[in-house]
């Protein structure tokens, strides 16, 4: 299963544009925060290498027994499972804004007060348990193979990862058609205009369609981070405290309805 270690493979890209990000901008990085967020990387990774090995059985049992249509790959059709799985993409980032039960993994990637490349890294463990594998099975239903899938996947994560800088241009014309550091940055702050907005992940389009996108505002400078909670530099707290306040506001709805509607509705304040 070569597509789960591309992001690994790819480490010491990721580390060289760290390195030379710091040497242009030391003031949004500590060596604390950059041991947090590895570990984070880390640890999603762990989490996600094992998840997938355990599911790559039912992808494959999907995919023989499931598969919509039989194509042949070429630049065509491998052209268009990477649109269609950045569409998916999209809807998954927009669903884990709007549900509690994927916020408390998703909110891992915005507890930072800073925005820079080591942002990128800050990803949760529970990602595989809340279930963001199933936005892809669609693809393999129409018919693409889960280890091209999963190569596509990796690959949009490793784009997305060069768009969590404040230091870089703006890329006007690029920015037209694809996610840029300039809308990725609005979608890392916590100003009310800004919040919930630039959900893409390789394609801003999605967003110019489905009306969540947003220009910067010279009047709103982007504050990072998220309005309900200050998190410290701690993988317990990053990690688990945004289960453990779930937990506990399920704890006070009086019904299972009511808990389990908890569960899907919009994030609530965690604190």
């Amino acid at each position: 299963m070569q597509a789960e270690y591309i992001l690994l493979a790819l480490g010491p890209v990721f580390a060289m544009a760290i390195l030379l990000e710091y040497h242009k901008a030391q003031a949004g990085y500590t060596f604390k925060e950059l041991i947090l967020n590895a570990s984070l990387a880390l640890s999603h990774q762990a989490t996600d290498l094992l998840s997938l090995t355990l599911l790559m059985p039912f992808f494959h049992w999907l995919y023989q027994h499931g598969a919509i249509f039989t194509f042949e790959l070429n630049g065509y059709t491998i052209l268009a499972a990477f649109i269609l799985q950045d569409f998916l993409y999209y809807w998954f980032h927009r669903a884990s804004h709007h549900c509690n039960w994927l916020w408390a993994a998703h909110v891992v990637h915005h507890s930072s007060i800073n925005m820079n490349f080591s942002t990128a890294m800050r990803q949760s463990l529970f990602y595989p348990m809340v279930g963001m594998w199933l936005f892809w099975l669609p693809l393999i239903l129409l018919g693409y193979s889960p280890e091209l899938v999963m190569t596509i996947v990796a690959l949009n994560l490793a784009y997305q990862f060069f768009v969590h800088t404040e230091h870089a241009p703006e890329l006007k014309w690029f920015g037209k058609i694809f996610n840029t550091p300039t809308h990725h940055c609005l979608h890392h702050a916590h100003n009310a205009c800004y919040v919930d907005k630039n959900f893409a992940g390789v394609l801003i389009i999605w967003d110019k369609l489905f009306g969540t996108f947003v220009q910067p505002k010279s009047s709103h400078p982007p504050k990072y981070g998220v309005t309900d909670r200050l998190y410290s530099l701690s993988f317990v707290d990053v990690v688990f405290t945004p289960w453990l306040v779930l937990i506990r506001n399920m704890q006070n709805q009086p019904r299972l309805r009511d808990k389990l509607n908890l569960l899907i509705s919009s994030p609530k304040k965690l604190g």
